[in-house]
C-alpha cells in the first residue's frame, strides 16, 4: 500500500512560493532522487499547470534539470480538477470522488505518492488521507503568499528532522 506524502519548500514564516526562492543545487538533487523513487504524484490544477514546465525540453537546462524532467515525465501523475477536460502525457484526470480515487491509488501502488500543492493537501488532510508531511524549511522570510497549510494545521507529531545541505532543514510529521 502506498503512502501519501505532502512535502514542499517553505519559508521561515510558513509560505510556499517557487518564484520567491528556489532550492540550492544540493537540495534540487535531493528532489531528483525523490522524483526517481516516487510511485507517482497527485496534483491540483494550479500546481499541475506549473509543473507542466517539465514536459518540454529547454535549451538552457543544466544536467540536473534534464534528469529531473526525465524522472517527472516517467512517473504517473493524477490531476484533481473540475475545470480541466484533458491532461498531458502520463497523467490521469480525477474530477469526481476524490476520496475514492485516493483510496484506490494507495491500494494499487507501493511506495510514496507525492501530494503537490497546499490547496489539494488541505482537502486531503480534511479527509484524513495524508500519511506524512515534509516541510523543507528555507532561511527566507516572505511576509506573504500561499501558506504551506491552506487551512487549520492538523494535529501532528514530529517523527524526523534532518539537514539537507547547508541551509535547509527537513521536518517530517505524521498525523496524530
Amino acid at each position: 500500500m502506498a503512502k501519501l506524502v505532502f512535502g514542499m519548500n517553505q519559508s521561515l514564516d510558513g509560505y510556499v512560493d517557487h518564484t520567491a526562492f528556489a532550492p540550492t543545487p544540493l537540495v534540487f538533487r535531493h528532489f531528483i532522487k525523490e522524483a526517481q523513487e516516487q510511485a507517482g504524484s497527485v496534483y491540483g490544477r494550479r500546481m499541475y499547470e506549473i509543473m507542466r514546465y517539465w514536459d518540454d525540453d529547454h535549451a538552457e537546462w543544466d544536467a540536473d534539470e534534464r534528469i529531473f524532467a526525465a524522472a517527472w515525465r516517467r512517473q504517473p501523475k493524477w490531476v484533481v480538477s473540475r475545470s480541466l477536460t484533458a491532461v498531458g502525457p502520463n497523467a490521469t484526470l480525477i474530477n469526481d470522488d476524490l476520496e475514492g480515487a485516493i483510496h484506490t491509488l494507495k491500494a494499487e501502488h507501493e511506495g510514496e505518492i507525492e501530494v503537490a500543492g497546499p490547496t489539494l493537501a488541505h482537502s486531503l488532510t480534511e479527509r484524513g488521507l495524508i500519511d506524512e508531511y515534509r516541510i523543507y524549511l528555507h532561511p527566507v522570510v516572505l511576509g506573504h503568499g500561499t501558506p504551506y497549510f491552506a487551512g487549520p494545521r492538523p494535529p501532528l507529531q514530529l517523527v524526523a528532522h534532518d539537514r539537507i545541505g547547508e541551509e535547509v532543514i527537513r521536518l517530517t510529521y505524521v498525523p496524530l
